[in-house]
C-alpha cells in the first residue's frame, strides 16, 4: 500500500495551530488514507457524511441534481482543501450532495467520532476546525452574493482570479455549470475576453 504524504496536511494544520510531536503523531494516527478513481463517488445523496476529507492529490466536485437531472455544482476541491457535507457530517443526517472525484484522488479522512476524540485530547483542534468552518461559511456567503449580484463575466473573471490553475483541470461544461451559465455562453465570453 502507498504511504500517504502527510506533509501537505500538516502544513495545512500549521496555518492555524502549532502541534508538538506527540500531538502530530496522535492526529496522524486518526487519519484514514483512501484513493478514489476518476468518476468514483466519495459521497452520494441519502448517505450520511461520516468523514471530513482532506485532498492530498486530485480534484473533486460537489453537486446536486435537479428533478430534470441537471447538475448544480456547489464547489470544486483540489489539493490542500477540505471537502465534505458539513451539515450532514455535523448532524449525522443524510446528505443531499454528490461528491465525485474528477481525477484520481488521494484523500485523508477523519471520522466524526475520531474528530470528537481529537477535540478532547488535543483541544487546539477545536480552534482549527472552527476556523475551517468560519472560512467555509464566508465562502458560501460570498458565492451566494456573487451569484445574485455579479454579471456572468464578473463571476468568470473572479473564478479565474481565485483559482488560476483550476480551469485547466475542468471541462468547459463543468466551469459553466459552476458559474450558472451555458457552455456556449462561456465559450463566447472567453473569446470576447481574449479579443480585448
Amino acid at each position: 500500500m502507498t504511504t500517504p504524504n502527510f506533509e501537505i496536511i500538516l502544513a495545512n494544520v500549521n496555518k492555524h495551530i502549532h502541534l508538538d510531536r506527540t500531538e502530530v503523531d496522535y492526529f496522524l494516527s486518526l487519519l484514514q488514507y483512501k484513493t478514489f478513481k476518476k468518476k468514483e463517488f466519495i459521497l452520494r445523496p441519502s448517505e450520511i457524511c461520516r468523514t471530513e476529507n482532506f485532498i492530498i492529490r486530485g480534484c473533486t466536485k460537489t453537486y446536486t441534481l435537479n428533478e430534470l437531472g441537471a447538475e448544480h455544482i456547489v464547489m470544486f476541491g483540489v489539493e490542500d482543501w477540505w471537502i465534505g457535507d458539513l451539515y450532514s457530517f455535523l448532524s449525522q443526517t443524510p446528505s443531499t450532495y454528490y461528491i465525485e472525484a474528477l481525477e484520481e484522488s488521494e484523500i485523508l479522512q477523519i471520522s466524526k467520532s475520531d474528530l470528537d476524540t481529537l477535540y478532547a485530547r488535543v483541544p487546539k483542534f477545536e480552534r482549527f476546525f472552527r476556523i475551517l468552518l468560519q472560512n467555509a461559511f464566508i465562502a458560501q456567503q460570498k458565492r451566494i452574493e456573487q451569484t445574485l449580484a455579479l454579471t456572468a463575466e464578473e463571476r468568470y473573471l473572479d473564478f479565474v482570479q481565485k483559482y488560476p490553475s483550476l480551469e485547466q483541470r475542468l471541462s468547459q461544461k463543468q466551469v459553466a455549470t459552476y458559474l450558472r451559465i451555458t457552455p456556449v455562453f462561456l465559450s463566447m465570453l472567453r473569446k470576447r475576453l481574449t479579443q480585448r
